[in-house]
């Protein structure tokens, strides 16, 4: 068994450069969107040396991975990755949890900001996180507006409906603040006017969306935004997602027929 996972190392770096060498990087997305999913399984299955299985294990496990991820990213010239780091519906694990998870999100996006090599914006209700990880996020996110490259979004606090609803509310200020009665309002409104008040406003719709762990479901990640997407499902979970992954999924994309209703 040890001698077939050597062999398997061995040859994955060849893999990856017959892969990497194959794909033709005009036809690979220039946004892709990645739910990293499966931090807390991946805990229970590869206890640290001291016998720790907890979630919290898992999430910093799940957070090394990222800066690999964009890096990654920057090799195959791809110009914005939206990633899922926490839904809405995670706030309502256990407070032990969540507190662990929040100072371990706030690291991680403070290491990404350290790196000074990506702009970094903040996707969510940031009002459901503590006031303390809203204004780490805000500084991160002000330091790095304007760094050229690549686009970086994080998405803490997030769920797909609650930014639709958030995005209708501000259509409603905005055109309540411009002395517009109800029937000018309902009549101006049009998917390209609410497209302006999503919290990706100003950027490309995703053409690919990754989902570790083997589940089969969006669960309401960038729902008004993925119309047009293709859908990739990798088994592996999160902290276990390799190059080979990542390229055999651009692989996947670049080989699709994106007709887009035509």
């Amino acid at each position: 068994m040890r001698a077939k996972t050597l062999i398997k190392s061995a040859l994955y770096p060849l893999y990856e450069k017959r892969l990497l060498a194959k794909l033709d990087l005009g036809r690979t997305p220039r946004h892709i969107a990645v739910i990293l999913d499966g931090n807390r399984r991946w805990a229970k299955e590869n206890p640290s040396l001291n016998g720790d299985t907890s979630s919290a294990h898992g999430h910093r496990a799940g957070a090394s991975k990222i800066i690999e991820l964009l890096t990654w990213c920057e090799q195959t010239e791809i110009n914005v990755v939206t990633l899922w780091l926490l839904s809405s519906d995670n706030l309502n694990r256990s407070p032990e949890e969540l507190d662990s998870l929040m100072q371990i999100i706030g690291s991680s996006v403070e290491s990404l900001g350290e790196t000074g090599r990506w702009s970094i914006k903040v996707l969510g209700s940031l009002e459901l996180l503590p006031e303390k990880l809203q204004e780490q996020l805000k500084r991160i996110e002000a330091k790095s507006a304007g760094i050229a490259g690549l686009k970086v979004n994080v998405a803490i606090g997030y769920g797909g409906r609650l930014e639709i609803v958030d995005a209708v509310k501000s259509y409603l200020d905005s055109a309540k603040s411009s002395g517009k009665d109800i029937t000018q309002i309902r009549d101006e409104l049009t998917v390209n006017s609410l497209d302006q008040y999503l919290y990706t406003a100003g950027q490309p719709d995703p053409e690919l969306v990754i989902r570790t762990s083997g589940e089969q479901r969006l669960g309401g990640f960038l729902l008004w935004q993925s119309h047009q997407s293709e859908f990739y499902f990798c088994e592996a979970y999160w902290p276990d997602f390799r190059r080979v992954d990542f390229l055999r999924a651009l692989r996947s994309y670049s080989l699709r027929q994106r007709r887009l209703g035509k």
